[in-house]
């Protein structure tokens, strides 16, 4: 059986804008996004026509860059940068 990859596992500390959408950390990458996509689907912003898309209200718009709308590949991007 393979090892789980520790680096991927590793908590990361979370910034002030991104706890205010995934709680505080530490956590692991995985938490955060697992976390980032109970927020997106419980406040109902994915774009309803492309699916892809994520519509932001305020607390997500600070961790997007001010961004309104952006896809999901580009989410994982923005919010390396929330986490050290």
């Amino acid at each position: 059986m393979p090892k789980a990859n520790s680096a991927f596992m590793k908590p990361l500390n979370v910034s002030d804008e991104l706890a205010a959408v995934v709680g505080n950390g530490p956590m692991p990458r995985s938490e955060v996004v697992k976390k980032l996509w109970v927020y997106i689907k419980g406040k109902n912003l994915q774009d309803p026509t492309n699916k892809r898309n994520i519509n932001a209200d305020e607390n997500l718009k600070k961790v997007f860059g001010g961004k309104e709308t952006v896809n999901m590949f580009e989410m994982t991007k923005l919010v390396s940068k929330h986490l050290t």
